[in-house]
């Protein structure tokens, strides 16, 4: 039985260039599937010099694929064609056990906090609060959280209403982490802390790193990293910095970060009735690159820096349970609120911003609506 290999591709091309990919990639030995957002090839041996000689019967998708092969470096070659002998393959290493013990890993940064968890305050459970985060999450008691998903203001000059998104980094640092020190205070032992975070990147400040240390130095553990592929080119044609020179060339980026963090344990315990992840979703979202378009209703919902409900329910489903309680502290338009209700979740929304709150409860409402219709 071959041992097939595989790749997994964003997919962005049209129903006519994935018919003609398809069947010059079958033919060169790969076995082709796909959704609306991922291509997936399986593969062992492969005709190379077939697709070159095909390439230019589709605008991109034969050559992605080409690129995407190379960069394995894995592979031998065998009458013409390429054999791809170890990808997939954990390369073996001598001592690799004793070697991790060495290390430490997490172990060298993480903080042991108390593993008792405290049962949240009914008050707080399934409302939207519209105050400052930083003053109702010091009402809270430790460990009581079981997810916190956020995404916090961007500094970048956006309009929110009535808070002020232009700020001294230092400053504006000093808000984020005191709010996010009171975060890792209420979180559940076991529990998740999930940051989604866009740098702005014509500062050259990564803030997405310096969130990461302050809740490495906070001693959580870094769970991971997933990047939100939002297929969107801002300034695509400008903003070029030294055009056509080494001088200082502007990066362009159509991504953002969503950092994870979990206090004293990378496992969090659950009922497993309480899961409601299928397997296809899992497999898919492990993956962790999300192909996610941006929220389309940010007119409609008078919020300019809003992500999307398909973002939010990927984290919700993917770290944690049933009944878990959801909190976000810049809760804004409510998208993390109305997901985790959807969701079977309890949830908890903060934000400062009286219009932004009003509009949350709305879409709660909506949400209740549609949970009554379903009942009848």
């Amino acid at each position: 039985m071959k041992n097939f290999k595989t790749l997994q591709l964003s997919n962005t091309y049209s129903d006519n260039e994935i018919a003609v990919g398809f069947q010059i990639l079958n033919s060169a030995g790969i076995q082709t599937t796909f959704n609306d957002e991922n291509i997936v090839l399986d593969f062992d041996v492969v005709d190379m010099k077939y697709i070159e000689k095909q390439q230019n019967k589709t605008k991109e998708l034969l050559t992605n694929v080409l690129d995407e092969l190379l960069k394995i470096r894995s592979f031998s070659s065998s009458n013409g064609k390429i054999v791809f002998k170890s990808f997939n393959k954990d390369k073996k290493v001598i001592g690799k056990k004793e070697n991790k013990e060495k290390r430490l890993g997490y172990e060298s940064f993480q903080r042991h906090f108390s593993e008792k968890n405290n049962d949240t305050p009914s008050r707080f459970l399934n409302k939207i609060h519209c105050v400052d985060s930083l003053v109702l999450l010091k009402q809270f008691p430790d460990n009581c959280i079981d997810l916190i998903v956020t995404s916090p203001p961007y500094n970048f000059g956006i309009n929110y209403n009535n808070s002020n998104d232009v700020n001294l980094w230092d400053n504006y640092f000093e808000m984020l982490f005191n709010i996010f020190g009171e975060c890792v205070r209420i979180l559940k032992s076991g529990g998740r802390m999930i940051v989604n975070i866009q740098p702005l990147f014509s500062d050259y400040v990564p803030s997405h790193h310096l969130v990461s240390n302050f809740f490495i130095r906070q001693g959580l553990i870094w769970k991971g990293e997933i990047i939100w592929e939002k297929n969107n080119y801002n300034c695509k044609y400008c903003t070029w910095g030294s055009w056509q020179s080494p001088s200082s060339p502007y990066l362009k980026y159509s991504w953002e970060f969503i950092e994870i963090f979990c206090k004293n344990t990378l496992k969090k315990d659950g009922i497993k009735d309480d899961v409601d992840i299928t397997a296809d979703e899992f497999k898919k979202w492990v993956y962790a690159k999300w192909s996610i378009a941006p929220e389309r209703k940010m007119k409609e919902y008078k919020h300019d820096a809003m992500f999307p409900e398909e973002l939010v329910k990927r984290i919700i489903k993917l770290f944690s349970y049933q009944n878990n309680i959801v909190l976000d502290p810049f809760n804004g338009a409510g998208t993390t609120t109305k997901v985790a209700r959807s969701l079977g979740r309890q949830f908890i929304g903060i934000d400062i911003d009286q219009s932004y709150c009003e509009i949350a409860e709305n879409r709660l409402r909506e949400t209740n609506s549609l949970f009554a219709q379903g009942e009848n």
